[in-house]
């Protein structure tokens, strides 16, 4: 039977090799989050005779001898705004309950799948992807797989939760101002938002359509890469989905350094840090040799910018549920989505127009460095609970502040790979940032850092 501490790679080839069989993995899968989910409530949803099912068609095809896919028998779970045929997609609300069952998968779900793996279920989220904390007060909080007093980050909480407590290898959320790097900084794993348009969000719930990101978790950079390239191609149901070609990653993550020009982030990113946050960029900083320093232009209203577009375009989206089912949301969601609705119409204007600008001053910074390392979070998990936190002297809510450095950079659909620095007792992500399209030299900085052990996934615990 296989470990509970197998990589995706490693299962993948144990299948392929006849030393294992898909519904021997799928069957561990299942076992460890029949151990694990009692404290870390990161499904919302286990088809475990779906998954069986699907286990049983890969093995099958092995024994006749047929090509099952680079991710043969590899358990994997998704964000419960996915589209699972069969499943109500929730998106983490009270409300989407009343909804009928979903009739076909998402189609990153179809594409991991007929790249061989096997889907567990679906995973617990903040209300409507509003949330930056894991808690969700329909569902209750997702916990942290390293300390279940602490938060997993939000708002792709329950994939955080999974693949940092090893239920399994690979999970998919969404990020739009942060709700993979997040999650993946807290919970200690690897997270990858990819360039904005890059993998299609064919069926699953929105947010912000301008902003939001579909993408994996992992505890390697290699599981990382096998998912990412798996799921690459345009699809016409995305109208945000830019035709382009896939750009596979996975060969290119043992070329090295050599050539690639770092900086980190300065000014904005420096501050409003607690001191581990600042141990992990300087770290990083250290293992690549970074003497540089870049400004991103104006963050601080990058992020503001964010905020009024993020507010705006999800009260648009929700307008009719906060009319006829107000008491139904999360009241902390409920409250920012009115005050999205009341944004006069000139200040949005404003901030597309500041966006449109902020864009181009920091692809400027492309022509001169690759590669941009700043911090995902400002601090390791907070309590669950948590109201506030002093970051800088100042008191400030907890909930609202934990993006404030990924906001800046998803606000302009840049591509990061959050890599998990394990500090003691928690670890902490530091994000690394390309050029749009160039998730390629991402993910071969952080398998670098792995490959040293400067980043790493801290082992799994018991449960």
């Amino acid at each position: 039977m296989p470990s509970d501490w197998m990589t995706a790679a490693e299962i993948a080839a144990a299948v392929k090799g006849r030393t294992m069989t898909a519904l021997q993995a799928t069957e561990a899968a299942l076992a460890r989050i029949g151990k694990a989910d009692a404290t870390l409530n990161a499904f919302t949803a286990v088809v475990a005779d779906r998954a069986r099912t699907r286990a049983r068609v890969i093995d099958a095809a092995i024994a006749r001898g047929e090509s099952v896919g680079p991710l043969a028998g590899v358990p994997f779970a998704v964000k419960n705004l996915f589209d699972v045929e069969g499943l109500t997609t929730l998106a983490g609300s009270k409300i989407n309950r009343d909804l009928p069952p979903a009739r076909r998968d998402a189609t990153l779900i179809e594409r991991l799948e007929a790249a061989g793996a096997v889907l567990i279920g679906a995973l617990n989220m903040g209300e409507y992807a509003y949330d930056f904390t894991g808690e969700n007060i329909h569902d209750g909080p997702s916990r942290n797989p390293h300390d279940p007093t602490r938060m997993t980050g939000g708002s792709s909480g329950g994939s955080g939760a999974a693949v940092g407590g090893g239920e399994v290898p690979l999970a998919l959320g969404s990020d739009t101002n942060g709700s993979i790097r997040v999650p993946s900084s807290f919970c200690g794993i690897f997270g990858l938002k990819p360039t904005y348009g890059r993998l299609p969000r064919s069926r699953s719930f929105p947010f912000v359509a301008s902003f939001d990101h579909l993408g994996p978790f992992a505890r390697s950079t290699a599981d990382l890469a096998l998912a990412y390239d798996a799921m690459q191609g345009h699809d016409a149901d995305d109208a945000g989905c830019a035709e382009r070609q896939p750009e596979p990653v996975g060969a290119a993550l043992a070329q090295g350094l050599d050539g690639l020009r770092f900086a980190r982030a300065g000014g904005y990113f420096a501050q409003n840090l607690f001191p581990e946050a600042r141990e992990a960029v300087d770290r990083v900083a250290k293992a690549l040799d970074i003497t540089a320093t870049v400004e991103l232009p104006e963050a601080a209203r990058a992020r503001a910018a964010a905020f009024v577009i993020t507010t705006v375009e999800g009260a648009s989206l929700h307008l009719d549920r906060l009319r006829q089912r107000p008491d139904d949301f999360d009241p902390a969601v409920r409250d920012r989505l009115i005050a999205g609705a009341m944004i006069p119409a000139p200040l949005v204007d404003r901030a597309q127009k500041f966006r449109r600008w902020y864009r181009a001053r920091v692809l400027e910074l492309f022509k001169r460095v690759d590669v941009i390392i700043a911090p995902a979070t400002p601090c390791t998990a907070p309590k669950l609970g948590q109201q506030t936190f002093v970051l800088d002297g100042v008191e400030l809510p907890v909930r609202a502040n934990i993006g404030i450095h990924t906001q800046p950079i998803s606000f302009i659909g840049l591509p990061v790979v959050s890599v998990p620095i394990p500090l003691d007792p928690l670890p902490i992500g530091v994000q690394i940032i390309a050029a749009p399209w160039r998730e390629d030299i991402a993910l071969r900085v952080a398998h670098a850092l792995e490959q040293t052990g400067v980043a790493r996934a801290p082992r799994l615990r018991d449960f």
